[in-house]
């Protein structure tokens, strides 16, 4: 494991441009996926060529690279992914971000070595969840971005795990990992890098229009948020943005590399993407979290038009670009402003006159732009393409490339060749030398014999590699003369044969001589299997009423998602486990844990079973009927959750300011409710009910079926109980959502 003694920015990478960019912006560590595999599907990502060289690049100068496995996998979808593992193994490869606890014990099975980050899709928002990672084997966690900053001061208090905090970009509205919104209306999972966004889209509250309630501000920290972080501890910051442009990679990396540095800067960002910032939930103030107005990129705003003038709020010049947006920030239309229309007073004639300026001029703060062809409707004009900053990003990065520093020693004696060694520590300790020996003796000099200091100046000019030189001990003779062009390829030599050194200390043989895969059984078909009816309750009536109705297993709903300053407020009752916190605090003796944990694969199921404290998992209702059978036989018994209106999001802030019913663009009905912490609620309306298809999960090899009830009347419970028996299946395509055809 790496050395820590610093701050380390995690920068993101969607292609081989990106990851240029964050490299040579000094990114500590960059996150990249494979093609096919992670959390952001829809970026280009790499090919294995691709992916092998980038560590190669990375390593020479003196950054990891992080394979995105960040999503919960099926069976069919981990065991085929050993040959790339594998290969990127012996490259090289410094850590895997996953999600899945399944894909973590086939990981720890198979590559020992290897670093094993929790993504935030984990929602670890307190240090008893992180705990009962690291002793599981976790290396590092990524925090939940719904933490503020005295959270995580306490985490960092009381565990030793490293800790990762996301300082930028997108945030998505529910606690990553807990948000089913896309799943069960479009099954497209958000949890399998899929999501169709639908927190993007505009929501009616109780039948009044109320625009984008979903869609948060993106997030940005500052100087403060992060001399805070470096003084409590956390090891790496993370910058969000795989699906972004090179140029925002670049400048975030470079932004926050300042910071770190203790420089004072201004953030440019907002000039390359913008549909509104706030510094999240750091100072635990929502007010400014949700932006209704607009979803999308909308740039700097310049200024509202009074007919075809508009008054400037902001600089613009020649090359801009602009949009025109609505009063009701619909985007109208775009251009480039290939000239620049300023108006102007004339004393002379006591009027106003417009005035065309060359390319080179500026329109500044305060004066009045006109623009004569603008869509009929638009409001506002905004810029988004800011021509002056993306020519200084793009000139910093062709100046700019991240280099690490060596060390050197340089011997020569009188009639002997002189001697040149490179030195290097890399990123885990380990020393890496070469030593080149010059082509030519050491000659007594005639008028003016060579100096230290010419040496140093020589072999300190190492321009085009990846170093810059140190120390470096030269250890001549006097009166000695050495041709320049000597020492000179001495040095190259010298600097080529220590890099391909330095990525070579980075490589592993192969991780184990047979690789380990679960050994399972079939899934026996048993329609004689008794299978136990369960149910989950929020009140002593709801109890009481099922107890009659002769069902006898119950479970009261805990609260899925704890922060950490609000653990002490945490009360158990009864033996479902909702989070992994829930696993170690909860007292009773066997659990049940909820199907939230995302459990989706057999190999998630073995891992659990090494807890002797759990009994029973509810599967996760993104699991088709199929990939149910496909499970095989285990130890934990498996239950399955049959009716539900499932808690879609989970979102820490206040999206209105009482229960209420919500509509987005396409019909799809949800309900809100606010909790005893703030907290929006998002469930469906239309239940999840497969009461009626008891003879179809009798196939399946289940132990247990789970009715899970939130605010049904007694009546509604009764009439759903008296469902459960075998009979046809009915209505299954309206209620069954993602068993009958699993989700993308």
């Amino acid at each position: 494991m790496k050395n820590r003694n610093r701050l380390d920015i995690v920068a993101p990478a969607g292609d081989i441009e990106k990851f240029y960019a964050a490299i040579d912006a000094g990114a500590d560590e960059v996150y990249m996926g494979l093609q096919g595999f992670g959390a952001r599907k829809s970026a280009k990502n790499f090919t294995m060529t691709e992916y092998k060289a980038a560590i190669d690049y990375a390593h020479e100068r003196g950054s990891r690279v992080l394979l995105t496995l960040n999503t919960v996998m099926m069976d069919n979808e981990i065991e085929p992914l050993y040959y790339n593992l594998n290969e990127l193994y012996k490259a090289g490869l410094d850590a895997i971000i996953v999600q899945d606890i399944g894909m973590f014990n086939y990981l720890k099975r198979n590559f020992p070595e290897i670093e094993l980050h929790g993504s935030t899709q984990m929602t670890v928002s307190n240090h008893i969840e992180a705990e009962y990672l690291r002793e599981m084997g976790f290396n590092r966690v990524v925090l939940s971005r719904e933490l503020t900053l005295e959270d995580i001061r306490k985490i960092r208090e009381n565990t030793t795990i490293e800790l990762e905090v996301f300082v930028s970009g997108s945030l998505c509205v529910s606690y990553s990992g807990k948000c089913y919104m896309s799943s069960f209306i479009g099954g497209r999972s958000g949890n399998r890098g899929m999501c169709a966004q639908p927190c993007r889209k505009t929501y009616t509250v109780n039948g009044k229009e109320e625009g984008y309630i979903l869609s948060p501000n993106d997030q940005l920290m500052g100087k403060k948020e992060i001399d805070f972080l470096k003084e409590i501890g956390v090891e790496s910051i993370k910058i969000e943005g795989r699906m972004k442009e090179a140029s925002y990679v670049f400048e975030l990396t470079s932004y926050f590399k300042a910071l770190i540095q203790g420089e004072e800067r201004e953030e440019r960002v907002s000039h390359i993407f913008n549909r509104g910032y706030s510094k999240g939930y750091a100072y635990d103030e929502q007010e400014n979290i949700i932006n209704k107005s607009f979803s999308f990129n909308i740039g700097k705003k310049l200024g509202t038009f009074n007919g075809k003038e508009v008054k400037l709020i902001e600089n613009v010049r020649f090359g801009d670009g602009v949009s025109y947006i609505s009063k009701d920030y619909e985007k109208l239309g775009g251009s480039y402003l290939s000239k620049l229309t300023i108006k102007t007073y004339d004393k002379n004639r006591d009027k106003s006159r417009a005035s065309s300026e060359d390319k080179d001029r500026v329109a500044t703060i305060g004066e009045t732009l006109i623009i004569k062809d603008i869509p009929v409707g638009t409001r506002y004009l905004y810029k988004t393409y800011a021509k002056d900053i993306e020519d200084e990003i793009s000139n910093e990065k062709k100046q700019t490339e991240k280099k690490v520093e060596i060390t050197g020693i340089f011997k020569a004696s009188l009639d002997n060749y002189p001697e040149l060694t490179f030195n290097y520590s890399n990123l885990y300790g380990k020393n890496v030398s070469f030593t080149v020996i010059g082509e030519k003796t050491a000659e007594l000099a005639g008028k003016k014999p060579v100096t230290p200091e010419q040496i140093v100046e020589k072999l300190s000019e190492l321009g085009e590699t990846s170093f810059f030189l140190g120390e470096i001990k030269v250890e001549i003779e006097n009166n000695l003369f050495i041709p320049m062009s000597i020492i000179k390829n001495m040095k190259r030599d010298c600097a080529e044969e220590l890099a391909d050194i330095i990525v070579d200390s980075y490589k592993r043989v192969e991780s184990l001589e047979n690789k380990w895969s679960l050994t399972r059984e079939e899934n026996i078909e048993n329609n004689e299997k008794e299978i136990i009816v369960s149910a989950i309750v929020e009140t002593l009536e709801q109890e009481q009423k099922l107890r009659e109705l002769g069902i006898n297993k119950i479970y009261y709903n805990g609260i899925q998602i704890v922060r950490e300053s609000r653990i002490k407020d945490v009360k158990y009752k009864g033996e479902l486990a909702n989070s992994l916190m829930d696993i170690v605090k909860n007292p009773s003796k066997k659990l049940t844990l909820h199907w939230g944990l995302n459990v989706t694969n057999a190999y998630t199921l073995d891992q659990f079973s090494k807890d002797k404290k759990i009994g029973t998992i509810i599967l996760s209702p993104e699991l088709s009927f199929e990939k149910i059978k496909n499970l095989g036989e285990s130890t934990i018994k498996k239950a399955l959750l049959i009716y539900s209106k499932p808690k879609v999001m989970h979102i820490e802030s206040a999206i209105v300011k009482k229960d209420s019913t919500i509509i987005n663009d396409k019909g799809d009905e949800f309900k809100v409710e606010i909790n005893a912490f703030g907290n929006s609620e998002i469930y469906l309306t239309r239940a999840l009910d497969i009461t009626q298809s008891m003879k179809e999960i009798r196939t399946l090899n289940i132990d247990e079926v789970v009715l899970e009830f939130k605010n049904e009347s007694l009546e509604e419970i009764e009439k759903i109980v008296t469902n459960i028996k075998d009979r046809k299946d009915e209505g299954r395509e309206s209620s069954g959502y993602n068993y009958w055809k699993g989700v993308f």
